[in-house]
């Protein structure tokens, strides 16, 4: 009789810790906050030539109730360089961070850059750019470049 009152007693008192703990997080997420939510976590760029044009959109939503803020924007190297205000975002608006990609070398591509902001779903979120550059096609014409209009020397 004694091991099942105790064995009840730890029951209901395991039971009440965890009913607490549970309470507590659905109190923070009913509390709100800024939330992020991206269009995609990763831009290929597939195969790309070099030298063509590197720059790519993420699509940042503030899916939260109260204004997000992206405090800081940064690229893993120096070859890839993100473009992102820290103007506050409004609840339920959007933004874009364009990253621009270095395309001068030739090889593949898998980069990141970290968004730090005051979300409270995910303060951190890293988003990658992946893909691979060629090198130019050698039989491709080269392009002359267009010439200003012509003027005769007696004038």
């Amino acid at each position: 009789m004694k091991k099942s009152i105790l064995t009840l007693t730890w029951i209901f008192a395991t039971a009440f810790l965890f009913s607490g703990t549970i309470a507590q997080e659905n109190k923070a997420v009913a509390l709100g906050g800024a939330e992020i939510s991206l269009d995609k976590e990763v831009h290929d760029y597939g195969k790309i030539e070099q030298h063509a044009n590197g720059t790519c959109v993420f699509t940042v939503t503030n899916t939260g109730s109260e204004d997000l803020v992206i405090s800081r924007c940064k690229g893993s190297c120096g070859c890839t360089v993100p473009e992102c205000s820290t103007d506050p975002i409004a609840p339920g608006a959007k933004r874009e961070i364009k990253v621009k990609y270095d395309t001068k070398r030739i090889g593949p591509i898998n980069k990141s850059v970290t968004i730090t902001s005051n979300a409270v779903n995910s303060p951190t979120k890293i988003v990658r750019i992946k893909g691979e550059i060629k090198a130019p096609n050698a039989t491709a014409t080269p392009v002359k470049p267009v010439q200003g209009p012509v003027s005769s020397p007696a004038e």
